[in-house]
């Protein structure tokens, strides 16, 4: 006969996890600027939210590239090279057919399906590794629970510093995020 353990397991805690801070900014140049100033004070795990394209941003964000035009050049070269080498086991060793008179290693004929293999492997790397790269899917994301975030995409713009940030301490990084002239500072909860 099984025995029941009588001692209950704690509760779980009801106080939701911060997963940062959101300030927010009237203006594109003022983003900038804080975006700068937040990267140049230490701070590695930021993210700027804006309607429109902002030149600069992504550097004063602190953001070094993706390894994926790498990813999608090597498909695009195993594509070619498949496909070429391919049609020449086909045509030289599996099924040897004289056609015309034509040498069997005939490879200018192989040029529009080797090209064909190198853009269907690229494409596939590229749509693939987007979605992981961007962590898709993805429905829920925490900074949709900062307050006026739905205007992101209309008319403000908005700095988020994560609490998973080696630097990120709430009162500190509080009192700097106000003292770049933002708005409002909010918590956001995970």
């Amino acid at each position: 006969m099984l025995k029941r353990n009588s001692a209950r397991a704690p509760k779980a805690s009801t106080q939701p996890m911060l997963y940062g801070l959101m300030a927010e900014f009237d203006d594109p140049e003022a983003l900038l600027v804080a975006a700068e100033k937040t990267h140049a004070a230490g701070y590695q795990k930021i993210e700027a939210y804006s309607p429109i394209p902002i030149h600069g941003l992504d550097e004063a964000v602190g953001y070094r590239g993706t390894r994926l035009p790498w990813v999608i050049f090597a498909a695009g070269l195993t594509g070619a090279a498949g496909m070429f080498l391919f049609q020449t086991w086909v045509n030289v060793a599996a099924y040897p057919l004289n056609i015309g008179g034509r040498p069997l290693f005939s490879w200018p004929a192989f040029i529009p399906a080797t090209f064909e293999g190198m853009v269907l492997l690229s494409a596939f790397a590229a749509v693939f590794g987007m979605i992981a790269a961007c962590g898709l899917p993805r429905p829920y994301h925490p900074v949709f629970n900062a307050p006026n975030f739905e205007r992101a995409s209309v008319d403000r713009f908005f700095l988020c510093v994560e609490a998973a940030d080696p630097k990120f301490e709430l009162k500190q990084t509080r009192q700097f995020l106000e003292s770049l002239g933002a708005t409002a500072v909010s918590t956001v909860d995970n």
